[in-house]
């Protein structure tokens, strides 16, 4: 199992942890379908009524896709086979919050996940960045995520900065992608006290107040969303070339800016 659940019925809330520290809770195939099949589950649990969800260790919350998956793709280019279209939450029609819990790095693909919870508390250690230009591919699901929840020009940057820049904890927070900074290890247990108050509440009501907050913005999230198969098979370079950025990423780089 690459997910770590664990469930409190006297508060309602379960806490959902990616758990492969060693990849720096990188998602591969197994962990993308137990992801969605969690999801899924949750919409039925009566005992659970708000998730944590966070990653296992203090180096990174996720890092986006597992470099070593390979991911199958249909003999077509009008169809793009992404298996973190399906990892979050509202793509598994789950209502209840979800608070996201930040240590260490949240990058890439993590944006699937952030972008559909409903508030992020992050360590003051945790930074994130989007490193898809850098090596040769389009942000396209990742920044239309976080344009919903950041200033156009911040995420703009993000996308575009790729692997030279880190938006720290505080600087996320004044921007609005962060709702709440925790010392070091501490994002876990705000994260659980925020979301335990939300369980207390009627469940129903919760639910309806997490459609209305979605609503406001859902329309232009679908439209935007539209386009990002065309994107990426337009813009992305062949995986060959990409690997061979990826593999030289420390050479002559330096260290990435954190601001």
């Amino acid at each position: 199992m690459a997910l770590r659940i664990e469930r409190d019925a006297d508060w309602g809330v379960a806490l959902v942890v990616l758990d492969r520290p060693e990849k720096l809770n990188a998602i591969d195939l197994e962990t993308a379908g137990e992801l969605a099949s969690l999801w899924q589950e949750l919409r039925y649990d009566e005992s659970v009524r708000a998730a944590v969800l966070t990653g296992a260790g203090t180096r990174a919350f996720c890092t986006g896709i597992d470099r070593g998956v390979t991911v199958p793709q249909p003999p077509s280019p009008y169809a793009i086979d992404d298996p973190l279209l399906r990892i979050g939450p509202k793509a598994n029609d789950l209502w209840k919050p979800v608070v996201a819990a930040v240590e260490g790095m949240a990058c890439g693909g993590a944006f699937y996940l952030l972008g559909e919870v409903e508030f992020v508390v992050a360590s003051r250690e945790a930074t994130f960045f989007d490193p898809h230009t850098t090596y040769g591919m389009v942000s396209a699901y990742e920044a239309i995520a976080m344009a919903q929840r950041m200033p156009f020009g911040e995420a703009a940057r993000m996308a575009l900065m790729g692997t030279a820049e880190r938006v720290g904890a505080e600087r996320a927070y004044a921007i609005g992608l962060v709702s709440e900074v925790t010392e070091p290890g501490g994002a876990v247990a705000a994260a659980l006290r925020a979301a335990a108050v939300i369980a207390g509440y009627p469940t129903e009501a919760v639910q309806g107040t997490v459609r209305a907050v979605w609503s406001a913005k859902e329309a232009a999230r679908s439209q935007a969303m539209a386009q990002a198969p065309a994107l990426i098979a337009l813009g992305n370079l062949e995986p060959k070339r990409q690997a061979q950025l990826f593999a030289g990423r420390r050479e002559g780089g330096g260290a990435p800016r954190v601001r």
